[in-house]
């Protein structure tokens, strides 16, 4: 037993729209350099207990904590933001059509007054495989993949503690997927971050996470570790539906011929 603080903590949190309750009671602990995965068929709360933690959704009750610090209200300051970045799953979507990489990887270190921008960009684009050819390149000229790598130079470059990844390969064809989740692994291995990863796919979680939560309805239902899901250790008839219908899944070996391990 460890007293380490969580890197992500929740305890009862709620979340409601007109009074729709998008989250109920949500009590979840992600434990610094874990890859934590949320399952769950679609509307079952996955991406709104992201974006309640990133501050884009509304909290109406309950306790969220990073790093130990408990956080208020929707608005996020700097000091959040570059221990906790977010990557979303449409990288069509998710960068600026009439700005260059370099811009769009320069804003944030603006926003946070950090210094030798050059660099830094430098270093962010030859982390994610792209290098300096791709610098002042436009997202019309940028494969899907390509644009998601963008987007996650864009949230490493803050050096965050803290990755939010919402469904990020979702949107890319099976091969360019692999080669996104095997540059994710690296970078969580080389940095010691911590993940919170959404996906629909089980195979994936099983590749990329250790622990994960199964979410129905807006409630956790079970919470179990991917090799417990492998084995077929599993406590709740949804769970065992969900493992079942999954098309992505696939048994341990089968996941790690897939995605490259």
């Amino acid at each position: 037993m460890t007293d380490a603080v969580p890197a992500l903590s929740l305890a009862g949190v709620n979340v409601a729209y007109d009074g729709y309750r998008a989250l109920a009671d949500v009590s979840l602990n992600v434990a610094a350099g874990e890859a934590f995965g949320l399952v769950g068929e679609s509307g079952s709360g996955k991406s709104t207990l992201l974006r309640a933690i990133a501050g884009l959704a509304p909290v109406s009750a309950g306790t969220l904590r990073v790093e130990g610090e408990t956080l208020t209200g929707r608005r996020r300051g700097r000091a959040f933001h570059a221990r906790v970045q977010m990557v979303f799953q449409d990288p069509y979507g998710s960068l600026h059509p009439r700005q260059t990489v370099d811009r769009q990887l320069l804003e944030p270190l603006a926003i946070h007054g950090v210094d030798a921008t050059g660099p830094r960009i430098l270093r962010a684009l030859d982390e994610v495989g792209l290098g300096a050819g791709f610098r002042f390149r436009y997202p019309h000229q940028l494969s899907g993949g390509q644009r998601q790598r963008v987007a996650i130079a864009r949230a490493l470059i803050l050096e965050p503690a803290i990755l939010l990844l919402d469904e990020p390969t979702s949107a890319l064809d099976a091969s360019v997927q692999a080669e996104v989740l095997n540059l994710l692994e690296q970078v969580r291995a080389e940095r010691g971050l911590t993940y919170l990863l959404v996906s629909h796919d089980l195979g994936v979680i099983i590749h990329m996470c250790g622990r994960l939560a199964v979410m129905r309805g807006g409630r956790i239902v079970e919470q179990l570790s991917a090799d417990a899901l492998v084995a077929g250790r599993i406590d709740t008839d949804y769970t065992r539906a969900l493992m079942a219908a999954s098309v992505g899944f696939r048994r341990e070996g089968e996941v790690h011929g897939q995605y490259g391990n």
